[in-house]
């Protein structure tokens, strides 16, 4: 659990990026994959899709600091948001993992002023990657991070009630307070 506190900017980065990502990981907390698969709202979006598009924002995000080979041609981008039959909760947390491991550590050694491609952003008309700061990278994945937690948060309390602070508890091990009960299973 992260609590304010005063950092260096990298540190505060950081950190944000970890809580969103703790958010995202803790939505399919106690979920089998159906119920990860689930499209409760209006819009296509599910767990499991949540998780596999920010996995595929992470990759991207390595490859383009040369960490390793990730580069997807603009389609892929789109099917980010669906798991395939074989793309199983249990094996995109997996994935998740591992990918964010590397992610973090890219996020606490790499230079902020350097340079890397970033993109595509579809939904602003930006179709090819385009150069940015490794700073400018941070930020937007604290925005978008955020963005598809508040997403899996909907979701998932539509598919049973639960809710991200009490996931989070659970996940954390956390005893209850006067606020946050820790999640079980009904």
């Amino acid at each position: 659990m992260y609590l304010p506190q005063i950092d260096d900017e990298r540190t505060t980065l950081c950190n944000y990026l970890d809580v969103q990502l703790d958010a995202i990981r803790a939505s399919s907390y106690g979920l089998d994959d159906a119920q990860a698969r689930r499209t409760p709202l209006r819009g296509a979006l599910s767990i499991s899709g949540i998780t596999k598009h920010i996995i595929f924002c992470m990759k991207q995000s390595l490859s383009g600091a040369g960490h390793h080979e990730h580069d997807q041609p603009f389609e892929a981008f789109f099917v980010s948001f669906t798991p395939s039959d074989e793309e199983e909760i249990t094996t995109l947390l997996e994935t998740f993992d591992a990918v964010r491991g590397e992610y973090m550590e890219m996020c606490r050694d790499g230079d902020l002023d350097a340079e890397l491609p970033v993109g595509p952003m579809p939904w602003v008309g930006m179709t090819e990657a385009r150069p940015a700061k490794l700073r400018y990278l941070y930020v937007h994945h604290v925005e978008e991070f955020a963005r598809h937690a508040g997403h899996a948060d909907i979701i998932r309390e539509e598919i049973d009630g639960a809710q991200a602070a009490e996931l989070l508890a659970a996940v954390e091990g956390r005893p209850a307070n006067d606020f946050v009960t820790p999640w079980q299973a009904r």
